[in-house]
């Protein structure tokens, strides 16, 4: 009889929690594109899951939820710890800094290669000053660093002080097949006779937290109005997405009196559909990774109007696929909507030029061999077997 065949080598990705959000939708992304014969996974969530674990088309990734209680949770580790043990995982990627006390826990359970990636930053920890002793302390057990950005790769080693050549540098991807330009009349969105073809949409697509600074977005709205009282008839804003900003933007368009012109629906499913609605995207952040919306966004040949913080410069080119605005600014980001509507075939050249952008240079296939790349080279540096082939997810090198 033949032996039978080791399985591939198993990653165990640790997050705090798997719901909707731009890190979630990046694993599908990645996950969804690897091939499948490399590398078998595990997601492993602090506290729970969603049914935002559904978005897999892959139906091979076991997810496990350890329940950690809200705040300091000392006895989630112990859990992690015996988890690991079973899994015996050759791979554990953690992502951002909820994760990261996971990689001590690694280290104890035996995992012989450790990654860690760094996808943005909190409203809290804007300029990821918090928390310094903890990343550094951690430094020496992550063999690799993945950074979404050139700003938070340039953060780690010189903030962190993590030393370069364990940093690896990866974009997130977007499915341009997926998002991409309205082709014929404007899809449904809102309630009926919200939009018809004479409006302007305005929209946004993401978590209404504290750093996405939903806030600002409805302030500039309701200036751009007051300011054009005849924009009422036409302009129109919707904000896509759930959190703790959401209630907070309604009241202040009720005080304003432009509820009627808004439509802020919380999470939705049909994401592809409502963005070929709009007619042009803002990102109002605090601070950012890579925004996988604005990705979408320019997928879809939209011009994006977006905070100069974090990665968003990096994405948008000012003046050429869009604007950059300060964050915090409701006065500048009323202005640079207002020059949009007052030229719209600008908007209209700056949307093609970002979805031309997205399709060469932010491709789901580059994002998914440059992380096959990396798995193999620590799989192989820590002497784990290394399966993959970045040429196998259609990225030519």
């Amino acid at each position: 009889m033949h032996p039978r065949a080791a399985p591939p080598p198993l990653i165990a990705h640790v997050v705090a929690h798997f719901g909707t959000g731009g890190l979630e939708n990046g694993m599908v992304n990645l996950l969804d594109h690897l091939p499948a014969g490399a590398y078998r996974h595990a997601i492993v969530c602090l506290d729970g899951y969603t049914g935002f674990r559904d978005r897999f088309a892959r139906t091979d990734i076991a997810f496990h939820a350890l329940g950690k209680k809200p705040g300091k949770d000392p006895a989630v580790w112990g859990r992690l710890w015996r988890l690991l043990r079973s899994l015996r995982p050759d791979i554990v990627h953690t992502r951002n800094l909820s994760a990261l006390e996971a990689q001590f826990v690694a280290a104890a359970a035996g995992v012989r290669a450790r990654i860690h990636g760094v996808h943005g930053r909190d409203v809290f920890d804007l300029d990821g000053s918090r928390y310094r002793r903890l990343r550094r302390l951690a430094r020496a057990l992550v063999h690799r660093y993945v950074a979404v950005s050139r700003d938070l790769a340039r953060w780690l080693e010189t903030g962190v002080g993590v030393p370069a050549q364990r940093i690896v540098q990866i974009y997130n991807g977007v499915d341009a097949a997926r998002f991409h330009p309205r082709a014929g009349a404007r899809p449904r969105i809102g309630p009926e006779g919200f939009a018809g073809e004479d409006h302007i949409v305005i929209g946004s697509v993401g978590r209404m937290a504290e750093v996405k600074d939903y806030p600002s977005l409805v302030r500039a709205f309701v200036e751009l109005v007051s300011a054009q009282p005849a924009l009422k008839e036409r302009l129109r804003l919707a904000v896509i997405g759930e959190g703790v900003a959401r209630e907070r933007c309604i009241a202040l368009l009720n005080e304003t009196g432009c509820a009627q012109l808004a439509w802020l629906p919380g999470e939705r499913d049909d994401i592809p559909e409502l963005m070929r609605a709009f007619d042009l995207f803002v990102l109002p952040s605090l601070g950012e990774g890579i925004s996988n919306t604005i990705l979408e966004a320019m997928a879809s040949g939209l011009a994006v109007v977006a905070t100069r913080v974090g990665g968003n410069p990096e994405l948008v080119e000012d003046g050429v696929t869009g604007t950059l605005v300060p964050a915090n600014d409701p006065q500048a980001l009323a202005r640079a909507l207002a020059r949009y509507l007052a030229e719209p075939e600008r908007l209209r050249e700056h949307g093609r030029a970002a979805r031309k952008m997205a399709q060469e240079s932010f491709s789901i296939e580059a994002m998914a061999g440059s992380y096959l790349r990396t798995y193999d080279d620590v799989s192989r540096s820590r002497g784990v077997r290394a399966l993959g082939d970045a040429r196998a997810c259609g990225e030519v090198r």
